[in-house]
């Protein structure tokens, strides 16, 4: 088990925006949180990535995870798209959050680095500005950013960078993104779970593209949560009402 919900209900300034939510994510999970807008996902993200306190319930990590190890790709705005920064500045800064006051990059570093970009096929690119790239390269980009972030340890000591990654979290990944990019998006992701065993939790509003590549599903809708196998999901009441029938 790497993170475990157990009747979480997360919001702001006193007001619940999400209720009674309990789920697991185990090693390897490849989990999409899918919901219509407004219903709470973000703010769950913001309680696993420790940025808001339940107002009940639990979050409870592994040990692993309680120092660091969990990459972040947040939704992306227009100022971010034009960044005016190189590609492979870029994928180092994920190791910012593991070097303290230190004001360079260690080999270790470089070397996550140039290995995250070989991951998403972009090494060709260390030397691009990032603003000149397509939507879909710098979709990659900032992915290969997360993955630097997910293998820091934290740990006082610890110089094994390479065997930290865990978790990566996405916050609507392909939003904005044309239809033929979503998908390479999707199954780029869906390769990286499945070649390197990398743990991901998706934040999307697209149900069909979660019954295709997900193994588990969390679907918050009106108060309601429904979390199970992707299969059980797709026999559900809830699955066949969202989904339709073309699983069934």
């Amino acid at each position: 088990m790497l993170i475990s919900c157990q009747n979480v209900s997360l919001g702001y300034e006193g007001h619940s925006v999400i209720r009674d939510v309990s789920f697991t994510v185990d090693p390897g999970d490849y989990l999409w949180v899918v919901g219509e807008n407004g219903s709470g996902k973000t703010t769950l993200i913001k309680g696993i990535l420790r940025l808001l306190n339940p107002f009940e319930g639990s979050i409870e990590f592994c040990d692993e995870l309680k120092h660091g190890r969990i990459g972040y790709l947040s939704q992306l705005s227009a100022g971010k798209k034009d960044f005016p920064a190189g590609v492979l500045e870029i994928v180092l800064s994920g190791s910012l959050g593991g070097m303290g006051l230190r004001p360079f990059y260690l080999p270790k570093e470089k070397r996550s680095a140039e290995e995250a970009m070989q991951e998403l096929g972009i090494e060709n690119l260390s030397r691009k500005c990032y603003r000149e790239l397509s939507s879909g390269q710098q979709r990659r980009v900032l992915l290969a950013r997360a993955l630097v972030s997910a293998r820091i340890d934290t740990t006082p000591g610890n110089d094994d960078s390479g065997s930290s990654r865990r978790l990566l979290v996405l916050d609507e990944p392909a939003a904005g993104l044309d239809p033929l990019i979503t998908v390479e998006v999707y199954e780029l992701l869906e390769r990286l779970n499945r070649e390197t065993g990398i743990t991901i939790i998706m934040v999307s509003h697209d149900l069909r593209a979660a019954a295709q590549y997900a193994n588990r599903i969390l679907h918050v809708e009106e108060g309601n949560v429904f979390f199970s196998g992707t299969a059980e999901y797709l026999q559900s009441p809830m699955g066949k009402k969202f989904v339709g029938q073309e699983y069934q």
